[in-house]
């Protein structure tokens, strides 16, 4: 089984140099791109529940990326995995948060090279400023369940991809969903926000009935819980109860989901409304009015 580490212990008359090096935190066997990115770096661009860099790692490995091409990271978070995107891939990144800083992550963006190839911007995933068919695929990297869940958001976003791109998403979800109450094991953790977790079957229902997308894949991660441990016990230590509930569950419901599709040429996405023209006309309200 592919494992991470969350440090390696040093032994005593060790140097700096020598120390640095045996910081092994987010050193992962499943992820070995992620795995050369400081864990310092990592932990900073932290954005949310699952390490950014291995669901992009994990979710790329699903998806040809060519360089040049242009890639939608919506719900971007700090940028992390914008960044990891061009690094790796050679594609340009638009990099899409309501909630974090575009003059932040530009910074970031900066500092590590990257400002040729990432283009930050802060806006609503509902209200995106961009052209029909501009990018060759859509990433969501542990962000998608907090906005398109409903039945009609994936019409929206299909109509920004080209036909052939690819809509992705990878991260926290669930192995088998939940139709009534969480189980007793998850309801100290449990909060309402928590019920748009799906799992990887849910998900591909719930795009191929729009009849956009041609679903290529809807998986787990293997020992996804695993990971969900290794990543909070690094970042975020003292969220006790959470790691708690993790642990307990021991990915009987609780891990990593990723999802694939791509867009087809049989059925066009349905137009955009943003507005409706006025068109009123005074007209009598009652039947005994006279005209």
């Amino acid at each position: 089984m592919a494992g991470c580490s969350e440090i390696l212990p040093l032994a005593a008359g060790r140097g700096e140099d020598e120390a640095v090096a045996a910081d092994l935190r987010l050193a992962c066997d499943q992820f070995p791109r992620s795995s050369q990115y400081h864990p310092d770096w990592v932990v900073a661009s932290a954005s949310g529940g699952a390490n950014a860099l291995w669901m992009t790692e994990w979710l790329t490995a699903a998806l040809a990326l060519r360089p040049g091409m242009r890639v939608l990271d919506l719900g971007c978070g700090r940028a992390a995995s914008s960044i990891f995107l061009h690094r790796e891939f050679g594609v340009q990144v638009w990099a899409v948060d309501l909630w974090f800083s575009a003059t932040e992550n530009q910074q970031r963006i900066r500092d590590a090279g990257s400002d040729q190839g990432v283009f930050p911007l802060q806006a609503d995933a509902r209200a995106l400023p961009f052209a029909p068919d501009f990018f060759d695929a859509v990433v969501c990297v542990d962000s998608f369940h907090y906005f398109a869940t409903d039945d009609l958001f994936l019409n929206y976003l299909t109509r920004f991809v080209k036909v052939g791109g690819a809509v992705g998403l990878a991260g926290a979800g669930l192995m088998r969903d939940i139709d009534e109450a969480p189980p007793e094991h998850l309801r100290t953790w449990w909060t309402p926000d928590v019920w748009s977790l799906h799992s990887a079957a849910w998900w591909r229902r719930h795009w191929h009935q729009t009849g956009l997308l041609d679903i290529v894949l809807a998986d787990t991660l293997p020992e996804g819980w695993q990971r969900w441990l290794d990543w909070h016990r690094v970042v975020a230590p003292d969220n006790l109860v959470e790691i708690e509930a993790v642990q307990t569950d021991q990915g009987r419901y609780l891990g990593y989901v990723r999802v694939v599709g791509h867009r087809h040429d049989r059925t066009a996405p349905p137009d955009h409304i943003v507005s409706v023209p006025a068109q009123y006309t005074k007209t009598r309200l009652l039947r005994s009015e006279a005209p």
